[in-house]
């Protein structure tokens, strides 16, 4: 069995549908077991540590703004290498554009890398980042229950559409202000943590 670190990313982690329909695939444990969940806020040093190949992108300072922007929830789970393939293949390819029909990421993604989950891509991927993120926050628990199910609403498809349009240069103003108002009706964040969710979604977007 091979250890593999799992982060609900802030489009997840706060988007509630989205969130209960994530951990109702996790929470099945097919082939896999949870042996820790926690909420943790990591520091901006982790994830430019975590994310040093994507150092030279341009993307880059938004991504670590979007991935210390807020607590995420942070886990760990054991699968063989055959399983893990089948959870990556169940999450689907990292741009929610490319995403395969009927994937997590194609039904809960929004844009470009507002792609829900983070999961180690292979065991030894797994080994290195379990063994980075251990050293900020412990990895051997279950303290967190997220729930299969929400009364918030699920805007996934309206803020894609909407995202396109930012990204595009169309319609940005009136498209942005629309995509704050589903983000205020799909969670329950208030007043500068509801702030920092709309400021690194759209920070995607640019």
């Amino acid at each position: 069995m091979a250890d593999a670190l799992l982060i609900f990313k802030p489009d997840s982690a706060y988007r509630l549908a989205p969130r209960a329909g994530i951990w109702g695939w996790l929470s099945s444990e097919r082939d896999w077991k949870i042996e820790s969940l926690d909420w943790f806020q990591p520091p901006a040093s982790l994830i430019r540590s975590h994310y040093d190949f994507l150092q030279e992108r341009p993307f880059f300072p938004w991504l670590v703004d979007f991935m210390s922007a807020l607590p995420v929830i942070v886990g760990r789970i054991t699968a063989s290498p055959q399983a893990l393939g089948v959870m990556r293949y169940d999450l689907g390819e990292t741009q929610i554009a490319k995403s395969r029909p009927g994937s997590l990421r194609e039904r809960y993604g929004i844009f470009g890398g507002l792609n829900c989950l983070h999961l180690s891509d292979a065991p030894e991927t797994g080994e290195s980042e379990v063994k980075r993120w251990a050293e900020h926050v412990q990895l051997d628990q279950v303290k967190v229950d997220l729930g299969t199910s929400s009364h918030k609403p699920d805007h996934t498809y309206h803020l894609r559409s909407l995202a396109t349009q930012v990204a595009a240069g169309i319609h940005v103003g009136s498209a942005s202000e629309m995509i704050r108002q589903l983000l205020a009706q799909e969670t329950e964040l208030a007043g500068e943590d509801y702030e920092a969710l709309c400021r690194i979604t759209l920070g995607a977007l640019s």
